[in-house]
């Protein structure tokens, strides 16, 4: 059982073909954590990549394959390696090592690294450093289309072998999202022959059947994990109650990895998934009528809020198809990839006329396409050059049916029609368009033997229906190793951030002029169209080991940018808009620590952050005039800035060598706060000018595995979320871009049983 820790430079990522191995690196100097595979016997960083003990396998083929697959997973490591980055790694024994285990949302993973702050866990939504989504998803290094925006999360930790977060001032390599990079190597049959069929379940009505399967067959090797998901609390609960009110979900998810060898130097790659998933999207009770008072538009009765029937459908799915060669001192892979993603929200036709006066239909399909190609070269013991580009094409289909109350004719100004008001119904159908460049040259050059620096540039190009914009950025780390026990680092990146074209609000806005739909800013509200944005990030911190096992690190960051994105939620629906802030600034600390010794591990991440923006300059007409008006001339907190942010986690495994085994774990989450709206002694309203009261959630579970015979282990779960049973608010209902309250999950109990064959 392994603790979490944060790297602060990694030279070299070492992924052994009979081992999976966790370097918690600092400029070269690492503290190896090695998790031993079926049989197979450990071995050092650096070493054999075909050891194999006498129990296992003598397939001569297979054996083959295996020290192949290793040779190349080393060298796939090397075309991009994170230099300069802060990077925190958690492998597949860490995850189990957390709240749920591999049953666990992906962002509930991720909210384990530093700096990570929570949001509508539902949403996937995550805010890393201060920034509003911005995140891009790699697997084994391969650029994952982003998709539209929603609740689902159809990536599954459960085919996850490690899994960084990367984040600070990135390499050149990484563009188009520079918030962070998730960047996860998947299990694969070379290293995981065999299978685990498993179910999960407990409170909300959770049952969560699951299986993942993995060989070799030839020379191809081959992974498969899916699963379905059925509970009662599928988006966060708008009140503080146990059980929300209409909140069911189902999800099925699948993931399809497959690789063949071509030679001792070369292979192919398919990976494929595909996520369908329906919500119903939860109800407050006791709700006051918005357009009727007393009546509904018909004049039937009053509604009854907690009768509201609203929903959402979400589908994903993508493919990747890679080829990689390792020749010599020249490493290179390349890779073409397409995405399908869709959200489509229905609405309660009576209900949200009664209390919105306006239901809208909305039906949003986005494609995805592009090549990704990477490549490194070794000039010698001092330089190592890297190159790249990628190309991405986006179309978004964006249709919606809306019916709203026309706004009563003697008072132009009310947005309370009379009983009875007339409605008209809306229909606006359009696509949009984008094609975002960027290639890349860098240089890792090694100075001295303690001192590296990693320079370079990359220029990205973006045109869409809306916008037309272009940037070189250039990029720059210094690492520097005194002694084996400390690393110190700094660096500056200029990022290039276009829009998600997915969450570009599209649509007539004056077309809904006159009706209870009509913009907050009037009839001739402004509507700048949304901008990339354009940032200057500067990062610096240490990391020190200070005895075996034991290493802290501190890391802190600024970045002042020029239209800076944001995303939030307008209106009724449940899917973004994004939109610009004219300037920027986001600044913070992050520390860091675990120890780890024999069976016990033990970690702990805080962080402090303030994000701040200034004059709304794109997309104007989704907010109140007043609120416009203060942050024309005043910084104001971001929605989703959190000041204090931490991650706490402790485990033990007992008789790990023995016949049964026993992991026991508490790990714990604490947030300051997100974002709601306060008022100012003559009673105006700030945007965003305060907070949500400090929360925590505490989680603890066990798990016990008996080993049946050879590879056959059953194991027994049993996971306690928020022990304390901690009634929490993510959100309150107000601020910028926020429509409804949040609260996190009171306690629930959930068991699973698996069997791995």
């Amino acid at each position: 059982m392994k603790a979490f820790a944060e790297k602060k430079y990694k030279n070299r990522r070492v992924y052994l073909a009979v081992i999976s191995s966790v370097a918690l690196s600092c400029g070269g100097m690492a503290l190896a954590q090695t998790n031993i595979v079926a049989d197979a016997k450990a071995v050092s960083p650096g070493g054999s990549t075909n050891v194999v003990s006498s129990g296992s396998s003598t397939n001569v083929t297979q054996l083959g394959n295996v020290t192949v697959v290793g040779k190349l997973n080393q060298a796939r490591n090397q075309i991009v390696p994170d230099l300069g980055a802060t990077a925190f790694t958690i492998n597949k024994d860490q995850i189990a090592t957390l709240s749920q285990g591999g049953n666990a949302p992906m962002n509930q993973v991720i909210l384990r690294a530093p700096g990570v702050a929570e949001d509508s866990a539902a949403n996937g939504d995550l805010h890393v450093r201060g920034e509003h989504a911005n995140l891009q998803y790699r697997i084994n290094d391969v650029l994952l289309p982003e998709g539209i925006t929603g609740f689902g999360l159809e990536l599954d930790p459960r085919f996850v072998e490690s899994m960084q977060l990367i984040n600070g001032s990135l390499p050149a390599q990484y563009g188009f999202r520079t918030a962070g990079v998730v960047d996860i190597q998947t299990k694969s049959g070379a290293f995981e022959n065999g299978g685990v069929a498993g179910v999960y379940g407990g409170s909300y009505d959770t049952v969560r059947p699951s299986f993942q399967y993995g060989g070799v067959q030839g020379k191809w090797d081959y992974f498969v994990d899916g699963s379905y998901d059925h509970n009662d609390l599928g988006i966060e609960n708008p009140t503080p109650s146990h059980d929300a009110i209409h909140d069911q979900t189902d999800q099925y998810k699948t993931f399809i990895y497959a690789s063949r060898i071509l030679s001792d130097t070369s292979r192919i790659s398919l990976m494929g998934s595909a996520s369908y998933s329906n919500f119903q999207v939860p109800n407050t009770p006791n709700l006051p009528p918005g357009t009727a008072p007393g009546t509904d538009p018909w004049e039937t009765g009053s509604f009854n809020s907690a009768a509201l029937n609203e929903n959402q459908n979400e589908q994903n799915y993508y493919g990747v198809a890679t080829y990689q060669k390792s020749a010599g001192d020249l490493n290179f892979q390349a890779s073409v990839f397409g995405r399908n993603s869709s959200v489509h929200f229905t609405p309660d036709p009576t209900g949200d006329l009664f209390f919105n006066g306006v239901a809208s239909d909305v039906d949003r399909k986005l494609y995805s396409g592009g090549l990704q190609a990477d490549a490194s070269y070794n000039l010698g013991d001092k330089h190592t050059i890297r190159a790249g580009v990628m190309l991405l094409e986006e179309y978004l289909s964006a249709d919606s049916t809306t019916t709203a109350i026309l706004m009563d004719s003697t008072d132009p100004s009310s947005f309370n029609p009379l009983p009875g008001s007339p409605t008209t119904t809306i229909v606006q159908n359009g696509v949009s368009h984008a094609l975002f460049a960027g290639v890349y040259l860098q240089d890792e050059w090694k100075i001295l033997p303690e001192v590296t620096i990693n320079y370079g540039a990359r220029f990205d190009e973006y045109y869409s229906t809306f916008d037309k914009e272009n940037q070189p950025s250039p990029r720059a780390n210094l690492i520097y190793r005194p002694t084996d026990s400390t690393t110190l680092h700094a660096g500056y990146a200029r990022y290039f951030t276009p829009p998600p074209l997915e969450n570009v609000p599209a649509g007539d806005v004056a077309a809904f002029n006159g009706t209870a739909n009509e913009s907050p800013a009037g009839p001739n509200a402004p509507d700048g169209p949304v901008k990339a944005e354009r940032a200057d990030y500067f990062d610096a911190g240490i990391s020190q080991k200070l005895a075996p096992g034991l290493q802290v690190g501190v890391d802190g960051y600024y970045k002042e940018s020029k239209n800076q994105l944001d995303d939030g939620l307008f209106g009724q629906t449940l899917i973004l808009s994004a939109f610009n802030y004219s300037e920027g600034r986001v600044y913070g600390v992050e520390f860091t620590g675990s120890y780890t010794t024999g069976g016990f591990s033990t970690y702990a991440n805080v962080a402090y952050s303030v994000a701040q923006g200034k004059d709304w300059n794109s997309a104007q007409f989704q907010f109140d005039p007043n609120d416009a008006a203060y942050v024309k001339n005043h910084w104001i907190y971001l929605d989703h800035d959190q000041r204090v942010t931490g991650s706490f986690g402790t485990s033990y495994l007992f008789n790990e060598s023995q016949r049964t085994s026993t992991r026991v774990y508490v790990d714990a989450l604490y947030g300051s706060g997100l974002r709601t709206d306060s008022t100012d002694s003559s009673g105006n309203t700030i945007p965003n000018g305060g907070s949500v009261p400090a929360y925590y959630s505490v989680n603890i579970g066990a798990e016990q595995s008996f080993k049946i015979h050879n590879k056959q282990i059953l194991k027994a779960r049993l996971d306690v979320v928020n022990v304390t049973d901690n009634s929490y608010e993510l959100r309150n209902g107000s601020g910028v871009g926020v429509n409804a309250a949040q609260y996190g999950a009171r306690i629930g109990f959930f068991g699973s049983v698996s069997y791995t064959f």
